[in-house]
């Protein structure tokens, strides 16, 4: 997903201890926690001035998130999550469970956390959850806990997920623009993906939302959006650092695929024009069509 919703769902940690203090363990534990939280809450509020504050900045700091991507130091780091902040209107990350635990000057956690992010306005609105967990390392420098590395995934195998106009999650293509009984497909299997214009061609292993890998550069499928046979998503390559999206028609009998795909960034190169820069794609499902529900 694009992961310009690559998101960058990044978890940064640190916290204020009075000079020359000497706190037990469980002091330290505790202030760890409340560190972890209160960054947690900054990243949602978008507050780029203490997240920089408050993280180690070392050259050689190495950190991974989604969709296999690497961050070595904090300059990459800041202009990814200023752009996931400049394109997310809203941003919540509720935590639904945190461990943290201490030894001297360092401190190790593990999180699991629902990144809930809205684009668009009114109408256009549209709300994803990414269920993630994340472990990291904290070190106490000066009195102050700043995050020295982390890594992040999916909790679940589908990545992804929209939400309804409630709060429940749903699966990200379960919805459909056509008649009330209409059958959502099942998109799960393996299909065969061929680029027209290079004469590319790979194999994708989707699951039943339609999101999953493929054999180009490590790369990944995410479904964003099935309407009336239209299918929209997103795809990561992490093995040459690209990410773009694509759009689809499946076939009526749910055995095909035609349709676009375009890049969304091309290693620094970002804010390409939808749509402007790609070709044609050519799917077809490699293993039977699942029967209807």
């Amino acid at each position: 997903m694009s992961l310009s919703i690559r998101s960058l769902l990044l978890f940064l940690c640190a916290t204020f201890l009075s000079p020359g203090a000497s706190p037990s363990p469980a002091a330290d534990a505790g202030g760890a926690e409340a560190a972890i939280r209160a960054l947690i809450r900054a990243n949602a509020e978008k507050d780029m001035a203490t997240l920089s504050r408050l993280m180690a900045h070392d050259a050689d700091i190495t950190s991974y998130t989604i969709g296999g991507r690497k961050y070595v130091g904090w300059p990459a780091l800041e202009r990814d999550m200023q752009e996931e902040f400049n394109s997310a209107a809203r941003i919540e990350i509720p935590i639904r469970e945190l461990k943290v635990w201490t030894k001297g000057d360092l401190a190790w956690y593990a999180m699991e956390v629902d990144y809930i992010r809205t684009v668009g306005q009114g109408r256009d609105q549209q709300r994803a959850l990414l269920p993630l967990r994340e472990t990291g390392v904290l070190e106490r420098r000066n009195g102050q806990w700043v995050l020295l590395s982390w890594h992040e995934s999916f909790r679940n195998a589908g990545g992804a997920v929209t939400l309804t106009d409630g709060t429940q999650p749903v699966p990200a293509m379960t919805r459909t623009s056509g008649p009330a009984n209409a059958v959502v497909p099942d998109l799960s299997g393996e299909w065969d993906i061929l680029e027209v214009e290079d004469d590319k061609r790979y194999k994708a292993t989707l699951d039943k939302a339609g999101n999953g890998p493929y054999t180009q550069h490590g790369g990944r499928f995410v479904t964003t959006k099935f309407s009336d046979r239209l299918w929209q998503g997103t795809w990561q390559q992490p093995g040459n650092d690209r990410e773009g999206g694509f759009e689809v028609l499946l076939s009526e009998d749910g055995t095909q695929a035609k349709g676009v795909w375009w890049y969304t960034r091309v290693g620094n190169h970002k804010n390409i024009p939808p749509k402007e820069h790609g070709g044609t794609y050519q799917w077809k499902r490699l293993t039977p069509v699942p029967p209807a529900p």
